[in-house]
């Protein structure tokens, strides 16, 4: 978080529609009705990430002149600078099972968004074309198609870095689909995970598959295995209408664990153990499904933040969700 004389009366919100997390932060910010602009021309992203140590977004520049860029810090700094609407639930098991959710939605569903966008190579140039259209905003095709062209080649280069490889693949994508089908089973029923009104877990799971409805690989998938949750993504792109109340979580919520038990956990401690051990390579198998990637230090502090609040839990929130944690293979990567 870094800082510079200002004297603005609302936030700028250095962003991209092509961005996961700068979907998730704008979503937020118009829920909770907190004043702000969003600025996506590239040399205005530019500029703010001479303010940022890592210069990804979204970044988000308050009122006080302080810069950050990590959502999910951000969303909670936004919770002690604003009152109401807040998107963590009241009910303090709940607030963890939603923080969990959200972490695997940044951390294992963004591999789902990155495998569809820079995984099939017929469909690749067009979305680099369409980033970089967005991002200059004019200036001519050739600016465009030469920006994109270099934004291609560097996507595609991280692919094995992340872990969207074609052996990979296959566990990939049903990551999707388990969370794709999580979401269909409530959104006729229920809006959102923990009842009438959006939670930070929500807001997660909407930024990553806001690029299912324009990734042309993820478009006819996705939209055929659960149409409702497509247009879901739709509506929560603006809930500043919406009320609601916190009523508790669903069956949605348990197949979600489910997934955090069998994919997600054993992803976080395979790299942290690999990380340790200074290992190059670790993986895990599910359902007969191997994936491999390099170790990540960020997902390490992924790990230990979970547990960190796991552990900060009052005895009578984990009475609460520790059975819920055993029931679906959680509890014990966080103890």
């Amino acid at each position: 978080m870094m800082t510079q004389n200002n004297s603005i009366s609302h936030y700028r919100l250095y962003a991209h529609i092509g961005s996961p997390y700068s979907m998730k932060i704008r979503a937020i910010l118009r829920y909770r009705r907190i004043p702000h602009i969003v600025l996506s021309r590239w040399a205005d992203i530019r500029m703010a990430q001479e303010h940022v140590r890592v210069p990804v977004i979204p970044i988000l520049e308050s009122p006080n002149g302080t810069f950050q860029n990590d959502s999910t810090p951000m969303l909670f700094d936004l919770e002690k600078q604003h009152a109401g609407r807040s998107i963590i639930p009241q009910d303090e098991a709940d607030a963890f099972l939603a923080f969990l959710i959200e972490d695997m939605a940044d951390e294992l569903f963004t591999k789902c968004m990155y495998a569809y966008r820079w995984g099939f190579p017929e469909h690749t140039r067009y979305i680099a074309e369409m980033i970089a259209f967005d991002n200059l905003f004019g200036g001519g095709r050739d600016q465009v198609e030469k920006l994109a062209a270099g934004f291609e080649a560097r996507q595609i280069g991280r692919n094995a870095v992340v872990g969207c490889t074609p052996e990979n693949m296959p566990l990939i994508l049903h990551v999707a689909n388990r969370a794709l089908d999580a979401m269909e089973s409530m959104v006729l029923d229920q809006p959102f995970l923990f009842g009438t009104r959006p939670s930070l877990a929500d807001f997660a799971i909407y930024g990553q598959m806001t690029q299912f409805l324009v990734d042309i690989a993820a478009q006819e998938p996705c939209r055929t295995r659960a149409p409702y949750t497509m247009r879901w993504v739709s509506q929560v792109d603006d809930l500043s209408g919406i009320e609601g109340d916190w009523q508790g979580h669903g069956a949605a919520v348990g197949q979600l664990l489910d997934l955090a038990g069998s994919v997600y956990f054993p992803f976080l401690l395979a790299n942290a153990q690999a990380f340790e051990s200074g290992a190059d390579q670790f993986s895990i198998e599910v359902d007969g499904m191997t994936y491999a990637q390099g170790p990540f230090k960020y997902q390490v502090k992924c790990l230990a933040r979970l547990r960190q609040a796991y552990g900060s839990l009052s005895a009578e929130a984990l009475a609460k969700v520790r059975p819920i944690l055993e029931e679906h293979n959680c509890l014990e990567a966080l103890i």
